[in-house]
């Protein structure tokens, strides 16, 4: 529970459990003119009630959106280990139902959706269930965490028009086999995978506080003659310190992402344990 922490810490980085915390957080963002992507926090989930659960949960949250005129402004994030992935043998199955579901709210709602990433373990379950998607979705979103040692190769398979990719920097502790171990190393996979991104045709989606590669992201789209708006900058809820604004003033297309839920102890231990600033 969020309460076996410091209220004040608890409250910064995360709004509370249920998803009218986090709508009202949403409401001033939105109204600077920022984006939002509201993420439940529900861990992997092994029983196909309580997938369902969260699946109706976001379908809730959806609606509000939806009544409220807030879809454009928002999405909605989710990992498949919370829409039932590890429920049993046909685990895949349900939770693509269930992502299927969103995908097809999120438009209803004029909202969007996107897959977040797991451990290394998940990510061809997770490409595979966004290829499926984007069939009849292909606005549909998908995570990919520049430690690992593929990700630049997944990358290059991700580059097509309207292809939505959010770039992170990895927040899950990887073997050395799979996934870059020194600081330096994920920066530097993280700029060679933004660049490919930059230079393709989809919408990269730069999930980081780094000044650094905010500043050659920035320089990157340029480069690659991409128009502000055809590309966002998304940072931590209670992380940003202001970044937010500056970018949104220079014109940048900014969201910030807000979680919520049962979840919110483990995350902001997991979080303050490796640095918040240093997740993304």
């Amino acid at each position: 529970m969020i309460r076996a922490l410091p209220a004040p810490l608890a409250r910064r980085y995360l709004p509370g459990e249920d998803r009218a915390a986090a709508l009202r957080a949403a409401d001033p963002l939105i109204a600077r003119g920022l984006h939002v992507s509201f993420d439940l926090l529900a861990g992997p989930v092994r029983d196909r009630a309580r997938a369902a659960g969260v699946r109706d949960d976001y379908l809730a949250l959806l609606a509000e959106l939806s009544a409220g005129g807030l879809g454009p402004r928002a999405e909605v994030s989710f990992t498949l280990g919370a829409l039932g992935r590890f429920s049993g043998p046909d685990g895949d199955r349900i939770a693509l139902e269930n992502a299927r579901a969103l995908c097809a709210a999120a438009q209803a709602a004029g909202a969007l959706a996107t897959v977040d990433a797991q451990d290394h373990r998940s990510t061809d379950a997770v490409l595979d269930a966004v290829a499926e998607l984007r069939a009849d979705y292909p606005w549909a979103g998908v995570a990919v965490q520049a430690n690992l040692r593929r990700t630049e190769a997944d990358c290059r398979e991700l580059l097509h028009a309207g292809s939505r990719v959010r770039l992170v920097k990895g927040a899950y502790r990887e073997p050395p086999g799979v996934a870059f171990v020194r600081r330096s190393e994920v920066d530097r996979s993280y700029v060679r995978c933004l660049r490919l991104l930059m230079e393709g045709r989809g919408h990269p989606m730069v999930a980081t506080h780094d000044p650094r590669l905010i500043a050659i992201a920035g320089a990157l789209a340029v480069r690659s003659d991409r128009p502000q708006g055809s590309y966002e900058f998304q940072l931590l809820y209670g992380v940003a310190g202001g970044e937010e604004d500056r970018l949104a003033r220079a014109g940048e297309s900014v969201r910030v992402w807000i979680p919520y839920g049962p979840g919110g102890a483990g995350y902001l231990r997991q979080r303050l344990r490796g640095g918040l600033r240093r997740l993304l």
